[in-house]
């Protein structure tokens, strides 16, 4: 019985390594599968799934050709291919000389309802009493005329209207009109020096000023005003002092492709100015203009300075023009501040800003005979054109309305 079961054990072990050495054999050397024949297509009961296409490996592949990274430059820094540069903005067609004027009477019409309309009014009168020329030297003064101009129009309109009698309100706007014009002067010459000199050079124009006239933004539509009317115009950033000074003047030149010559915040005012003249004569322009800083006529130091400015750039050439700019609602305070340029630098315009819409048309006469030198340039409004240069007659016909 025991040599039965150890038959029975021994076949089984031979039976099971048989076995192992068939299915190892097998694993080792695989058949390739038979080839597959065509299919044609078929529908209904008889359709049979189609054979899978052949699939060509990534190897076999065509895959597109990719473009070369940009070439870097000695900097290790990528260059970038001319097509993807961002095209300069277009330049501002700055409005012309003549049209601004044609605004000047609606802008400074709305000073008549307590300047031009009151002394009509009062002259308009019956009778002219003590108490009514009171009132017409208040109205004068007011609208900041000046104590010595006041008295010497009263004096004249007081001969005037007894010469002339009866009065129509026709009459009366003529005498007004006339007077007026002669306060504020027709002898004057305003025109700016901005062209270029028998030599070449460019004309020079410095802006000059306190803080809060608009001294900046009012070099920056100076420009405008040249570009329009046909000069090339460099700008000197002289104003180093206040943070955004040269980059607001830079913006202003940008517009109409006028260049800005700045130096480093805090900088030496004069060393700008003196490069500004440099770059100015180099590049063969008609005018450089220099906004120099927006000092207070309190400071003494800060005064020497300006005239530091003066001096540097006189060594290029003279100085053209030097525009001071004032704001018009400041009044006698504005005197004031004109006196104390005028001892530092020699003044040869007056810029009034902010006489849009104001009482205060009489500034314009006071300014001049505190300075001897004309108005120039007024400021209409915050538009980038509204500069104008001074008219005499349409001012005083703004003025008195029609």
């Amino acid at each position: 019985m025991e040599t039965l079961i150890l038959v029975v054990v021994i076949a089984v072990v031979v039976l099971g390594a048989a076995g192992w050495f068939v299915v190892g054999s097998r694993r080792g050397s695989v058949a390739p599968p038979p080839p597959r024949t065509p299919v044609e297509p078929s529908v209904g009961e008889d359709a049979q799934q189609l054979p899978e296409p052949p699939r060509r490996g990534i190897d076999t592949l065509d895959l597109p050709e990719t473009e070369a990274p940009p070439a870097a430059d000695e900097a290790g820094a990528a260059t970038v291919p001319d097509t993807l540069e961002e095209a300069p903005p277009a330049l501002e067609v700055p409005e012309p000389t003549a049209g601004r004027l044609v605004r000047l009477r609606a802008r400074l019409a709305r000073s008549q309802n307590t300047f031009g309309k009151g002394l009509l009014a009062l002259l308009s009168r019956e009778h002219l009493d003590e108490d009514t020329w009171e009132e017409i030297e208040d109205t004068l003064l007011t609208a900041d005329v000046g104590v010595a101009p006041t008295q010497e129009l009263v004096e004249r309109l007081r001969t005037r209207v007894k010469v002339l009698g009866t009065r129509s309100p026709a009459d009366l706007r003529a005498l007004l009109h006339e007077e007026l014009l002669a306060l504020v002067g027709t002898d004057y010459d305003r025109s700016l020096t901005t062209t270029k000199a028998a030599d070449g050079a460019p004309g020079v124009l410095m802006v000059v000023g306190v803080n809060g006239t608009g001294k900046t933004t009012t070099t920056g539509k100076l420009a405008r005003v040249l570009v329009a009317d046909g000069h090339t115009v460099v700008l000197g950033a002289a104003d180093t002092f206040r943070a955004a000074a040269a980059d607001q003047l830079q913006t202003w030149g940008e517009r109409v492709g006028a260049r800005t010559v700045r130096g480093p915040e805090g900088g030496d005012p004069a060393s700008v100015a003196f490069d500004a003249v440099k770059e100015g004569i180099a590049e063969g322009v008609d005018t450089v203009l220099i906004d120099t800083a927006g000092r207070l006529h309190t400071k003494t130091g800060l005064m020497d300075e300006l005239g530091k400015v003066k001096r540097v750039v006189e060594k290029h050439g003279p100085v053209d023009e030097v525009l001071l700019v004032l704001d018009a609602t400041t009044g006698q305070n504005g005197l004031v501040q004109a006196r104390v340029f005028a001892e530092v630098v020699n003044i040869t315009g007056i810029v009034l800003t902010k006489l849009d819409g104001t009482a205060k048309g009489g500034i314009v006469v006071a300014v001049q005979r505190e300075l001897g030198v004309p108005v120039k340039l007024i400021g209409l409004g915050e538009g980038p054109d509204d500069l104008a240069p001074f008219e005499p007659s349409a001012f005083v016909d703004a003025l008195i309305g029609d």
